[in-house]
């Protein structure tokens, strides 16, 4: 069993994506996280580029301490000595020098010969050797070049003294089966040259068709050691392989990539909203690992498959990755087993086969209308339901929350929020302030509902287009070392913050009263 390197270029090509930048205070937060994650490598930036780049990859240096820190230049003697003194104060510090190699670069980037740019890579690699011990060399547009010439680059610049090959696929040129037999060939001749078996093999994919994770999978089962990604797989264009990805892909198929990472996998989810949050880039719901959706589960057949059994749908358990557990969405889709499931944790447990027939039916009749059906939602159908047929439900059940009207003041000065709620038959008006308008209507939900929930996420998004979108708030809260999670839906983004609220509330005194 191998174990592969993980090379995060999160706070380098990931800030390349227009409108991310960080300052300082950001990218040093974003370091220590990627370090409490676990990757071996941090690239903190392209020091040269400005002043502010430079002394970013300098703080970073300096405040981690387990992974190696590089900076990025290009062959030139002064970006070189301008990575080597933002990372000389690192415990580990590598200097990384990129050099194109295929033809388009060659002949019409740099406009000089093969021969020429040959020489430019062995005099930086052996210029850089002064500096440090640990040399990366990437020969930019990998995929794209004339094999020959590239190996005789990277046996060049080797024998200069380089510690660390990077092959990139830097415009997403490649395709899994080219990749990794060029990945294998160059495995297979580095490991039979001089002191080539001492070399770390790396890869660098981006993502322009959508293959950077499956490139960069097949490179290790080929003989790479050592992946470049970045959290959420943001970067250049359409960015690169996703870390998560990565990592999740190797644990879940071990045995067949005969590799593994020592990546914390709990702490995958909060690095992406911290990456996500300071970058101000959301994650697509449907993204693999940290996307919203990807422990959702709303079609009937699913949901009862993951009631029976968890591996009947689900390779990765969502603990593994930091998410609390998966989350069983009630949709006109959803099938008897899930909504009977979310019945029965309500609190009634005595339906009846004809009784939960009928219940089911009103539930599809308001899933057509409504699209998500929240818990307050059910528990009225079922509530409803019951008294209509003069039965009375179980004296534990659980007297849930319902919005009934809100007015908030947005203002620099006294943000303020009136809020009125239903809990049975007793109606209760709060008004508080806060530091916004959302933060005072939540401060006067929490004082009606009294109960000590803190909001962990708060995020909000577009699900339609026009005068009249639709917004989506999704929130996580903390109640009791638990984390619970709920959304809401509606054209106005401060009702559906509200009812978000909630819908969490309504769940722990559910939950709570069982």
């Amino acid at each position: 069993m191998n174990r592969i390197y993980i090379f995060d270029t999160t706070l380098r090509d990931g800030e390349q994506v227009p409108g991310a930048k960080l300052n300082l205070n950001e990218k040093l937060r974003i370091a220590k996280q990627l370090e409490l994650l676990g990757v071996d490598f941090i690239e903190a930036g392209f020091p040269s580029s400005s002043r502010g780049d430079f002394e970013a990859v300098k703080a970073v240096a300096q405040a981690v301490t387990k992974p190696v820190v590089t900076g990025l230049a290009r062959a030139v003697k002064d970006d070189i000595d301008q990575v080597y003194q933002s990372v000389k104060y690192a415990q580990k510090p590598l200097i990384h020098i990129v050099l194109g190699t295929s033809n388009v670069h060659v002949e019409q980037k740099f406009k000089k010969t093969p021969e020429q740019i040959m020489q430019m890579g062995v005099d930086a690699v052996k210029y850089a050797k002064t500096l440090l011990p640990d040399v990366q060399y990437s020969t930019e547009d990998a995929s794209r070049s004339e094999f020959e010439y590239l190996w005789q680059t990277v046996e060049a610049v080797v024998k200069a003294g380089a510690t660390v090959i990077n092959i990139p696929d830097t415009v997403g040129y490649a395709v899994p089966e080219e990749f990794g037999e060029l990945i294998r060939k160059i495995n297979y001749r580095l490991r039979n040259m001089e002191n080539g078996d001492k070399v770390m093999l790396s890869v660098h994919c981006h993502n322009d068709t959508g293959l950077a994770t499956a490139n960069s999978l097949i490179a290790v089962k080929n003989g790479a050691n050592r992946v470049e990604c970045t959290i959420n797989g943001i970067g250049e264009r359409a960015g690169n392989a996703a870390l998560e990805e990565i990592v999740m892909g190797l644990k879940v198929r071990e045995n067949y990539y005969q590799g593994y990472t020592e990546i914390d996998t709990k702490q995958i989810k909060n690095t992406s909203k911290m990456v996500s949050s300071l970058m101000g880039l959301d994650v697509q719901v449907n993204k693999a690992i940290t996307g919203d959706n990807a422990f959702a589960h709303s079609s009937g057949i699913h949901q009862d498959g993951l009631l029976k059994s968890r591996q009947v749908y689900e390779i990765i358990d969502p603990q593994d990755v930091g998410i609390e557990d998966m989350e069983l969405v009630l949709t006109a889709r959803s099938g008897r087993h899930a909504v009977k499931n979310t019945v029965e944790s309500m609190g009634f447990h005595d339906l009846s086969d004809d009784d939960f027939e009928q219940v089911h039916q009103k539930f599809l009749e308001l899933a057509d209308k409504k699209k998500e059906i929240y818990y307050h939602d059910l528990y009225y159908i079922v509530k409803n339901f019951l008294e209509s047929k003069e039965i009375v439900p179980d004296a534990h059940t659980a007297k849930i929350y319902e919005l009934v009207n809100y007015q908030v003041i947005s203002s620099d000065i006294f943000p303020s929020a009136s809020v009125k709620v239903k809990c049975g038959d007793e109606v209760v008006v709060k008004t508080s302030t806060g530091n916004g308008p959302v933060d005072a209507l939540y401060t006067a939900i929490k004082e009606i509902v009294n109960m000590p929930v803190s909001l962990l996420e708060y995020k909000i998004s577009s699900i339609s287009q026009g005068e009249e979108a639709m917004g989506r708030v999704r929130i996580q809260v903390k109640f009791e070392d638990k984390t619970y999670t709920s959304s809401a839906t509606d054209v106005d983004t401060i009702k559906a913050s509200a009812t978000a609220l909630l819908n969490c509330v309504n769940q722990i005194k559910i939950e709570n009263a069982n």
